[in-house]
């Protein structure tokens, strides 16, 4: 399980300007750079509508020119066509290597297959092909295929192509074991063709949506190879995209260097200076390490949130993207950018991009003076118990009440239920004294346990919140496990409650207790046991077990969620009709009962409602408010308040209010306390003392 700190690998700094929205227009010095052939800009389709009447939620599909592999998407909004999504691409592994290799093609057999989903092919692009012929013709620099990239079309089909393409060389290791700053500078030049401005439009109609976020990913990803020589180098020195880095040691007097990038038609440049405090570098490693800034002048305006965004945050007017590479065990940056706007009296603010979540946070990043044209930033990296709503929730709720909510309720929780499970060990002999009451002591045993264990699980899970991707087999188990628990805490609930109904409706034929045991482990740990199996076994292979964002079941792409929320709210649902079984049952007023009695009765009720809600999960039921998208936070609090302090619940009503507990404690410590006595009073009595010494 590597550390949670690498998560500041990919953590992103974005400058928001207010009032301002700067935007790279094309310009000539972009089409000698980046070796764009000026008839690509006058590229037209065969058609670019659709025939025919425009009906709401109608579509239509037309081809791509003769040469491009793919297909148009229109959609008919507000009874005109447009353009959704475009998938023609003229490029192909095979096509690559034409002009390096012309006599023969690469062999498509393999035996490594990676699917890249690359938009216009038929069949799914083996990754083989790709470091075969990398491996072949160019595996110093790469150089065999930048230009056969360079010189291709902007189109969308292509930009997800490049897209896939740069993904699998940052993912096969043999490709990228060792990153020179040959490798990252051919690198950059393919990346920086589709952030050119001339592309930028066009990723709009890209099918896949996280495409903006997958290639700022992969650029990480390989950069993190990169191993700088100089005490300060730059590597990429593109007009839309800059990486530079510098060596960090304990023994620099500074540790600090600086990316000038250009902006507005590359006549204005912003100089951001990145700084490393001393007190940051004393918690590295005596070795010297390395930082690896990377600034993209246009990816603000491509880069897409996979949720709605945070409404209490400003919506991003800048263009510009820092990303920083930084050395293991580092949770701290300080950022002096240079004001784009120097004009005009905006508000600044930092804020980073999460790349799990794929969502803009302020939450990283402070303000520390925005003074003379010049915006400081003091960044870091924290990490938070994520929030206990997230059990239910369909996408995960960011806000510091919740954190403190979970974190403060699960370590009371978790204390509550251990001494919960002592005072049962203490007690047990003197309270099973039946068939029934000893079925339902095994049931708050068991409910402790698997609450208890299932929190630690949670813990467990949140700690990989940063590291998803590359821990992913782990998050799979950690997963699975606190899905187990979980459901198993429910299915002991139903049992509870089937064991409630069995004692009201059978009074004088009792089941034997072997029997009774048997059918209480089938149903808590048999049922969540095939569920949880059944789940995983179905979603995993397509990687649909889990969240991109946290360690829990996948709500977007499998709503494999459904199979911890719908048993868990069913069985809510079944516990409650018991509490109201039980409220009816409790109820017996008799003829010319007086006030007295009847307050007596509504006691009796209320007490007994308030035993039984924890113990059989009904808190559990406003989860159906957090499942429902765009839900108000105060149900995510109320959710988190009742179920994360689950344990303390359990310990103050299931044990602590129950009578027969409480006088069987009175009585073990009774009889410690004689027990006690008699010894001390044997030890001062004078026969012992005679025969002590008769030895």
């Amino acid at each position: 399980m590597k550390p949670q700190v690498t998560t500041v690998c990919c953590l992103m700094f974005f400058m928001t300007i207010e009032c301002f929205h700067f935007k790279l227009k094309t310009h000539k010095k972009d089409e000698d750079k980046l070796g764009i052939s000026p008839w690509k800009h006058d590229f037209r389709w065969t058609q670019d509508k659709c025939d025919g009447p425009c009906n709401s939620s109608s579509s239509c599909i037309q081809s791509c020119a003769w040469k491009f592999r793919g297909e148009i998407v229109f959609t008919c909004n507000q009874n005109k066509w447009q353009k959704t999504t475009e998938t023609c691409t003229s490029l192909s592994v095979d096509s690559l290597f034409q002009h390096t290799h012309p006599a023969t093609g690469l062999s498509m057999a393999s035996s490594s297959v990676f699917p890249m989903n690359l938009m216009g092919n038929t069949a799914p692009v083996r990754v083989g092909n790709l470091s075969q012929g990398i491996r072949h013709h160019c595996p110093e620099d790469y150089i065999c295929i930048v230009d056969a990239i360079n010189t291709s079309e902007v189109t969308s089909g292509n930009i997800a192509f490049i897209v896939d393409l740069l993904k699998n060389i940052s993912q096969t290791y043999e490709i990228h074991a060792n990153v020179t700053w040959k490798k990252m500078k051919n690198y950059g030049k393919m990346a920086n063709h589709i952030l050119a401005t001339a592309a930028v439009p066009n990723w709009a109609f890209v099918a896949n949506k996280n495409a903006s976020s997958d290639l700022l990913e992969s650029v990480n990803s390989f950069a993190k190879k990169l191993q700088i020589q100089g005490e300060s180098e730059s590597t990429v020195d593109e007009l839309f995209i800059q990486t530079k880095g510098s060596r960090i040691s304990q023994d620099a007097a500074e540790n600090r260097f600086s990316i000038s990038i250009p902006v507005d038609n590359a006549t204005d440049r912003v100089l951001v200076l990145i700084e490393v405090p001393r007190q940051a570098v004393r918690t590295l490693s005596s070795n010297a390490s390395q930082a690896i800034g990377i600034a993209f002048p246009t990816l603000g305006a491509i880069l897409k949130e996979a949720y709605q965004p945070n409404i209490t945050l400003q919506k991003p007017t800048s263009d510009l993207i820092l990303s920083l590479v930084l050395p293991e065990g580092l949770n701290e940056i300080i950022l002096t950018f240079d004001r784009i706007n120097k004009s005009q009296s905006t508000s600044v603010q930092c804020v980073g991009w999460h790349s799990q979540r794929r969502q803009w946070d302020e939450m990283p990043c402070k303000t520390v003076s925005d003074i003379n044209n010049t915006l400081k930033c003091q960044c870091k990296y924290t990490k938070a118990v994520m929030s206990f709503s997230i059990l239910m929730s369909s996408k995960p709720v960011r806000d510091n009440v919740l954190k403190y909510i979970t974190f403060i309720g699960l370590s009371i929780s978790i204390f509550s239920l251990v001494l919960c499970l002592l005072i049962e060990a203490v007690v047990w002999s003197r309270v099973v004294v039946s068939e029934i009451s000893y079925m339902r002591h095994v049931c708050i045993v068991n409910i402790a346990v698997c609450l208890l264990t299932a929190n630690l699980w949670f813990i467990i899970g949140s700690n990989f919140d940063a590291n998803i991707q590359e821990d992913h087999k782990w998050c799979v188990a950690v997963t699975f496990f606190s899905h187990f628990f979980f459901l198993s805490l429910f299915f002991w609930m139903l049992f509870k409650a089937l064991l409630i109904v069995y004692g009201i409706l059978v009074v004088f034929r009792r089941m034997m207790k072997s029997r009774m045991m048997a059918i209480g482990f089938a149903v808590g740990y048999g049922c969540p046991l095939v569920i949880a199996a059944t789940t995983v076994i179905v979603t995993e292979p397509g990687e649909g077990y889990t969240r991109k964002d946290a360690c829990w079941l996948n709500w977007g792409q499998t709503k494999a969620l459904f199979a911890f929320a719908i048993p868990a709210l069913a069985i809510v649902a079944v516990n409650l009709l018991v509490v109201l079984a039980v409220a009816v049952n409790t109820q017996r007023p008799l003829i010319g009962s007086s006030k007295s009695q009847d307050m007596a009765i509504v006691f009796r009720i209320s007490k007994n409602v308030a035993i039984l809600t924890p113990l059989l999960g009904l808190t559990w039921g406003f989860g159906v408010a957090t499942l429902l998208e765009g839900t108000h936070l105060a149900f995510h609090i109320i959710f988190a308040l009742l179920n994360a302090f689950q344990g303390f619940f359990i310990l103050l009503f299931g044990t602590i209010m129950d009578h027969k507990i409480r006088d069987a404690l009175r009585m073990r410590v009774s009889s410690l306390k004689g027990k006690s006595r008699a010894v001390e009073r044997a030890s001062l009595s004078p026969a012992c003392g005679s025969r002590v010494l008769n030895r």
